[in-house]
């Protein structure tokens, strides 16, 4: 396997550059769409005069800190969505990589909960140390070194996301027994319609939302079964797509699986649901 002879060569194994090519195209892409969301739905005023976040950003750094925050807040998501859009069609890619990267690393000044973010910037830094990024949109498939250790690094660290994910999950008796779940979709099929912005806040079908929505001992029952299924699949899904015979089926459930996650919570999820199905491409030599 490609993943254990890169390990015990030293990482010397030549493996197909094209990987980590496609991934950062992939990866431009996802990014794009989330700084296109972050200038949408308010995004754009953030840091407007008398609004909550210009005040929280002054108690947080002080009058002074705060109003450069804000000067610099929109020409940054200009900036950035741009060096984006250029990392996708692989115009300069080292330096537009450079710019998304401090892009996205400006929303750990203003998120509550940045966990997209540092998962962007893990696997932004995978890109940053390889060796061949590509030009255009022209995918090199010459065997060389020069993205081996890259490449293994972002298996490792999507390895390390899904692993640790299901210990989690496991360690929690309400998720293990499907009432996380229940109790979701029953919630947020009460209040959707109060949601601001409400298409990228709740995406679940109507159709599961009645048959699955409510809190009886069946669809707890059902949803016990969906958390056992997503603990299983990401216990499995990395050793499975490191598996040539096996990474067709792996990448499919595990579409499915981010598919499904995501539909709970469209707009945080987005993010780290394509970026972790982005970096598939790189579990193939």
């Amino acid at each position: 396997m490609w993943f254990f002879d890169a390990l015990t060569s030293g990482f010397t194994t030549p493996t197909d550059p094209g990987r980590l090519q496609t991934f950062r195209i992939l990866f431009g892409t996802v990014l794009t769409a989330r700084f296109a969301l972050a200038i949408g739905q308010g995004g754009w005023n953030r840091f407007a005069p008398g609004s909550l976040s210009l005040h929280t950003a002054e108690q947080r750094y002080g009058p002074a800190r705060a109003r450069y925050l804000a000067a610099i807040y929109r020409p940054a998501l200009v900036v950035r969505t741009v060096a984006a859009i250029t990392l996708a069609v692989g115009y300069a890619p080292r330096p537009a990589l450079i710019i998304v990267l401090a892009g996205a690393g400006m929303e750990l000044l203003y998120l509550r909960s940045p966990n997209a973010i540092r998962y962007t910037l893990l696997t932004g830094a995978c890109l940053l140390l390889a060796g061949d990024l590509g030009h255009d949109l022209h995918i090199s498939h010459t065997p060389s070194t020069a993205n081996t250790w890259s490449q293994c690094l972002l298996v490792l660290i999507t390895t390390d996301i899904y692993w640790n994910s299901a210990w989690q999950k496991l360690r929690s008796p309400q998720f293990r027994t499907g009432l996380y779940l229940a109790q979701w979709v029953h919630v947020y099929g009460q209040v959707k319609d109060q949601l601001p912005h409400q298409r990228g806040q709740y995406a679940i079908p109507t159709a599961v939302r009645r048959r699955w929505g409510n809190l009886t001992e069946s669809n707890i029952r059902t949803w016990q079964l969906a958390a056992a299924a997503a603990i299983t699949a990401e216990l499995a899904l990395p050793p499975a797509l490191l598996v040539p015979q096996t990474a067709p089926y792996a990448v499919a459930a595990g579409i499915t699986m981010h598919a499904a996650f995501t539909c709970l919570k469209p707009r945080q999820l987005i993010t780290f649901s394509g970026l972790t199905t982005s970096t598939y491409a790189a579990f193939v030599s």
